[in-house]
């Protein structure tokens, strides 16, 4: 079989939540996937285990973060369809089938669709808080698949963050992530203002594709850039903005959204922002990329 989706993991040193990754999509898929990894060092095994599984991946000596990784992955993509996973994700059943219903049932590949997150502990408005554990040891995965469909959740607005996916000619049109926001903070909503800019408007959570997100936070082991600066120089907008009145995150999902138009709410968030960029640009503030490699 043709593999239906392309699936891009970048992982850094966290093989046992890897492994358990990959398990996830061949025991709970309806479809053949093409699987891909972002070995970033893999001196803890990876390496080694993604070359004996036989698992199409892109390799780094260093860590050199999301964004760069995905993009590397970009160029072993066989399929239409990319979709952006964390190592740290657990895909459970009916994911693939409820992204397949909702790509049919569009016009066109302008579209950017996300899964709902289930986490131990931190609660999202898109998301559902249920606690099946935050570590390999303590995961009761029997639990999860009896009960993963049994907290109600719907659709929703403003798709941003992983499991996330697009069609490669969006993501080629906008160039996949920016590698400014290196080692990744914030260019997931980057990613999302670059699809707006592009015409897309289906920004669509999908309550019957579920995740389990261990929230294992590897992102604490690294240098943080600067992200909401970032985005806000970059696109004279702060990220809130975006999120509450272009892609309008959370809300529940009707017809799409008509976001074009400047109503006075937004172009009072507008301003607000821009006075904001200008005072960190007059007080020097500190907003530039991290070089990975120094």
């Amino acid at each position: 079989m043709q593999p239906r989706f392309s699936i891009i993991i970048p992982s850094w040193n966290n093989l046992p939540f890897l492994k358990l990754c990959v398990a996830s999509i061949k025991r709970n898929s309806a479809a053949d996937h093409q699987i891909i990894i972002h070995v970033n060092d893999g001196s803890d095994g990876t390496l080694q285990w993604v070359k004996d599984e036989g698992i199409d991946y892109t390799h780094t000596e260093q860590n050199v973060g999301v964004c760069l990784s995905c993009n590397m992955m970009r160029t072993l993509v066989k399929t239409d369809y990319i979709l952006y996973l964390n190592d740290d994700m657990y895909l459970l059943p009916g994911w693939d089938t409820a992204m397949a219903d909702e790509i049919s049932s569009l016009p066109d590949n302008r579209f950017y669709l996300s899964g709902t997150m289930i986490q131990p502990h931190n609660y999202l408005d898109v998301g559902i808080l249920a606690d099946y554990g935050d570590s390999i040891e303590t995961f009761d995965e029997e639990r999860l698949l009896r009960e993963y469909m049994s907290h109600p959740k719907s659709d929703w607005r403003g798709a941003t963050w992983p499991p996330s996916l697009m069609h490669r000619d969006m993501w080629d049109i906008v160039g996949g992530y920016s590698i400014e926001y290196t080692p990744g903070m914030y260019s997931d909503p980057d990613l999302t203002a670059k699809l707006y800019m592009a015409g897309v408007r289906h920004f669509k959570g999908l309550g019957n594709c579920r995740v389990y997100h261990f929230e294992t936070k590897s992102t604490g082991r690294v240098r943080r850039n600067n992200g909401n600066i970032q985005f806000l120089l970059k696109w004279g907008i702060t990220n809130s903005v975006l999120r509450r009145h272009l892609t309008h995150l959370g809300e529940p999902m009707t017809n799409d959204i008509d976001s074009d138009n400047e109503t006075p709410p937004l172009r009072k968030q507008r301003l607000r922002s821009r006075l904001k960029a200008a005072i960190m640009l007059l007080t020097g503030k500190q907003f530039g990329p991290i070089n990975p490699l120094e």
